[in-house]
């Protein structure tokens, strides 16, 4: 199940714009985290135990200030994750682990941060895989959706009214549909507002579920309305749970450069995990 030295594991609950998360310092092997088994959906299934959308172990690194593992709360583990990682960087800068401005390592490259109080500025990787007008069959109609990798994959779906959509009907019918496979999609509804603002709503992979923000889609969000010439630099992306993230970016040729995503960061409590609580 699961390798520890300590029958009870420290840990920190944050929240980052909506996005909560379990995050442990794992920089001397408190968990192996290639043999979590179970360990992760229990301990992020809520009402049982801490619950969360996601855990974030920090590890030693060679070469930046740590390495991060995030795994979904289905124990999935994901490349990047916005909020997860403007947490990342603010717990360690709280555990005296490195200084705010920082960089750590994750699956989908260098990550760089800046932490200013509970505000966390992060720089995402450079998105990839960009396909607009995309003419997706589901149910027997058309719907028109935009593709981007900002670190985990994007379906963006335009709409006039977010909060009139299914998000968990159509959202699951997109992150399965076949054109995604084998890795599957997240999916965003966006509703633009003006030059500068965006509602979205966003289905998560790994989550299976509608959350209440999502960082990498949000930044999705707005380089999918930019190039669609909807939004300028920076925007303000206003999520399910009614935070707001800021998006800065430069556009490059037919791509993007100096992606930042920043937000508010919240630490809910520290405690220590009981064997009954992922046992």
């Amino acid at each position: 199940m699961v390798s520890c030295k300590v029958v009870k594991i420290p840990f920190f609950k944050m929240s980052g714009s909506g996005n909560d998360f379990i995050l442990i310092d794992n920089r001397q092997g408190v968990l192996n985290a290639d043999r979590l088994g179970d360990f992760v959906p229990r301990v992020c299934t809520r009402k049982v135990s801490v619950g969360a959308d996601g855990l974030i172990l920090i590890e030693p690194s060679q070469r930046v200030d740590f390495r991060w593992r995030f795994f979904n709360a289905d124990g999935s583990e994901a490349e990047m994750c916005g909020n997860g990682g403007r947490c990342a960087a603010r717990f360690a800068v709280l555990k005296g682990i490195t200084t705010p401005k920082l960089a750590f390592e994750t699956l989908a490259g260098i990550i760089e941060a800046e932490v200013n109080g509970r505000q966390v500025k992060l720089q995402m990787v450079q998105p990839t895989g960009l396909k607009l007008n995309l003419d997706v069959p589901i149910d027997g109609q058309n719907h028109q959706l935009h593709f981007i990798n900002t670190g985990v994959p994007h379906a963006i779906k335009m709409v006039e009214d977010a909060a009139a959509v299914a998000v968990k009907d159509l959202g699951r019918k997109i992150r399965f549909h076949a054109q995604f496979q084998p890795a599957g999609t997240n999916a965003n509804f966006v509703q633009p507002v003006d030059r500068k603002h965006l509602k979205v709503r966003t289905y998560e992979r790994g989550v299976e579920d509608e959350t209440l923000a999502c960082g990498t889609g949000a930044v999705a969000s707005a380089l999918i309305a930019a190039k669609k010439k909807l939004v300028d630099s920076p925007v303000e992306v206003q999520t399910s749970g009614g935070e707001i993230l800021k998006i800065y970016f430069q556009p490059k040729g037919e791509a993007f450069d100096r992606v930042f995503l920043e937000g508010d960061t919240r630490v809910v409590y520290e405690g220590s995990l009981w064997e009954e609580a992922y046992k």
